[in-house]
């Protein structure tokens, strides 16, 4: 390999910024990306852009080098201008050298499966050792459609150029291994398995962080405190790209609002005059979008740019999440919107009916209604409460609004409607302003806190835990009363009842004659069930609340739950995503937490035996 004139290759100038970042491109293909100041950087050199799984591992990765052979000059002057002086700057460098093994394929019709072996050259004494027993281990855990990788162990290898290898040998800080990463991805005709390739990039990559962080740790210098404090700590531009496109679309249309009746006032006064054997009509807000214009837009949105698995896997879910709203609202009013509906909110599950159904029983005693307040009072209360948020800082500021096409109270996004009839008990004013304002608003401005649109408008899923954490709210006040238990447990059995086939009526005669509600009441109930066609929504409640009880009563944090819109899935991401400083502890958290009864109240889960002796006192 000469040096030559070609114009690609010139002297390369690292442009560093102050914390050691540097995305740069070399010669005619090839690019460096140093997230910051780190122990560890990735080789690759290879000419197979669009099915290598080593280049896509490296390029995830926050510290890479990726270049084709076209390259080598350019890349040799890249690398002796950078490695050492990232190698100087961490005292002691861990250099992955990445690369292909060789693709076989079995004959077709064969029920060999190729083989899913990796293979590590390093030594086995000292930094590397370490590090390559750390890799091993990671390696020989990743598991991919019921098989478990295998590690060849083999004395180590350059892969790469002998100008490379003799440039490298001069960086005195340095130490390498290299892998090889098995070909499980590859098909004959030259396509790949994409979900096989998913799983095999952020698996070898997440090893390689493990590695890394046990180099590191040689019982002298500091280690990171969790191996993935080493991954990125900066979003790619191409990121805040895709969550803001996507936010775009998930904002060009209000999802609750659009599958939720605006007259159902009025349309209970029809359906008590005609003797409430016909099932009631409602009427809906025109779409403000067109579904299949909205999904061809979720679908153009690039994510595979993005270089981060985990992101990548974030935004993803959130796109299917938002074509599953959209199908809904394409089939509002016909008999697919219920199999849609449970199909994004799942099935109701036999212990949450079964504890449902244990609390619908009447137990007898009629509790005081005591005074009401209506609409103006909760609105000037509810704004009352966000001023106590905005001492924290300015940005708790909700677009509050008394509306007529609204029942009850919703929030949707920054907005909390409060519809114009409603009527609260007094005694439950504190409890509902803590679900609304102290959870849905509250986890929306600390979303919007975030670098990210998503953690405002909602990560997939997120809306079981956050109505949890809102009867949760109700209850650690002392608000959640056993008329308001017995509504959402009624909601859980409504819901069954139509995923089972009934009809409204039947849900309602079902409410009213063996459950005792009122036929205000349970005309309220069968027709948020009913809305649309057939709504699963209103199972979440209960379901999430049973959830929240449970983390509590284990000992985990809620403080997870407050920095955004999240599910409870999605906690190890958020944890990860902390410690690497891409999302920030939530600015706002519930002030109903502070307080000395809620305390003890949140304190009692712990000793409780089971969901019904925790709800038993409401």
């Amino acid at each position: 390999m000469k040096r030559t004139e070609d114009p690609a290759v010139k002297s390369f100038l690292p442009d560093f910024g102050l914390k050691g970042s540097l995305r740069q491109p070399f010669g005619h293909r090839g690019r460096v990306h140093i997230d910051r100041w780190l122990p560890f950087i990735i080789l690759h050199r290879g000419d197979e852009e669009r099915t290598s799984v080593a280049r896509r591992i490296a390029i995830e990765s926050p510290s890479y080098f990726v270049w084709s052979p076209d390259d080598d000059v350019a890349a040799l002057n890249a690398i002796e201008a950078v490695i050492p002086a990232i190698a100087s700057k961490a005292n002691r460098l861990f250099v992955v050298v990445l690369d292909d093994r060789s693709a076989k394929f079995e004959k077709e019709g064969s029920q060999a499966l190729p083989e899913f072996a990796a293979q590590l050259g390093a030594g086995d004494k000292g930094d590397v050792g370490r590090a390559a027993d750390a890799l091993e281990s990671a390696l020989r855990s990743i598991a991919i459609d019921l098989r478990h990788c295998k590690v060849e162990r083999v004395p180590f290898e350059p892969l790469l150029p002998a100008q490379f290898n003799k440039a490298l040998n001069r960086i005195v800080e340095m130490e390498r291994l290299s892998l090889r990463v098995p070909q499980i991805h590859r098909r004959p005709d030259g396509g790949e398995f994409p979900a096989i390739a998913h799983e095999l990039s952020t698996g070898f990559g997440d090893a390689i962080l493990r590695a890394a962080c046990a180099f590191v740790d040689d019982g002298k210098t500091k280690a990171p405190t969790h191996y993935r404090a080493l991954g990125r700590s900066a979003y790619l531009a191409v990121a805040l790209k895709a969550d803001r496109k996507l936010d775009r679309v998930a904002r060009s249309y209000d999802f609750l609002l659009s599958v939720s009746p605006i007259d159902t006032d009025k349309a209970f006064d029809r359906f008590i005059a005609e003797g409430e054997g016909k099932s009631p009509r409602f009427h809906y807000r025109p779409l403000t979008i067109d579904p299949d214009d909205a999904k061809r837009k979720l679908y153009s949105i690039n994510l595979r740019a993005l270089e981060d698995p985990l992101l990548e896997h974030l935004l993803a879910e959130k796109r299917h999440e938002l074509d599953a709203q959209l199908t809904m609202l394409a089939t509002r009013n016909t008999p697919a919107f219920q199999s849609a509906s449970i199909f994004l909110y799942g099935a109701i599950s036999a212990d949450v009916l079964k504890d449902a159904v244990a609390i619908l029983p009447a137990d007898g005693k009629s509790q005081p209604r005591g005074r009401s307040v209506g609409a103006r009072e909760i609105a000037v209360s509810a704004e009352a409460l966000a001023a106590t948020y905005r001492t924290i800082d300015p940005a708790f500021a909700p677009d509050i609004q008394i509306r007529d096409d609204v029942a009850g109270l919703m929030v949707s996004g920054k907005k909390l409607f409060v519809g114009t009839n409603t009527m609260v008990p007094e005694n439950r004013l504190q409890a509902l302003l803590a679900h609304e304002v102290s959870v849905h608003l509250l986890t929306h401005f600390n979303g919007a806190n975030q670098r990210l649109a998503i953690f405002r408008t909602g990560l997939a899923g997120y809306e079981g835990i956050q109505e949890g954490l809102g009867v949760f709210a109700e209850w650690a006040t002392g608000g959640l009363t056993r008329s308001r238990l017995r509504l959402l447990a009624a909601r859980v059995v409504a819901v069954a009842a139509m995923e089972r086939g009934a009809s409204f009526i039947e849900v309602y005669r079902n409410l009213t004659r063996e459950h005792g509600f009122s036929k205000r009441g349970a005309f309220g109930i069968a027709a948020r069930v009913f809305r649309s066609g057939g709504f699963a929504k209103d199972a979440i409640y209960l379901q999430g609340f049973r959830a929240v009880t449970s983390l509590v009563a284990a000992g985990a944090p809620l403080n997870p739950f407050w920095l955004g819109k999240i599910a409870l899935a999605h906690v190890p991401a958020i944890e990860e995503l902390l410690q690497r400083e891409l999302v920030q502890p939530p600015l706002f958290k519930p002030s109903f937490l502070a307080d000395e009864a809620a305390a003890k109240r949140i304190a009692s889960v712990g000793k409780a035996k089971s969901f019904p002796e925790i709800v038993a006192g409401a």
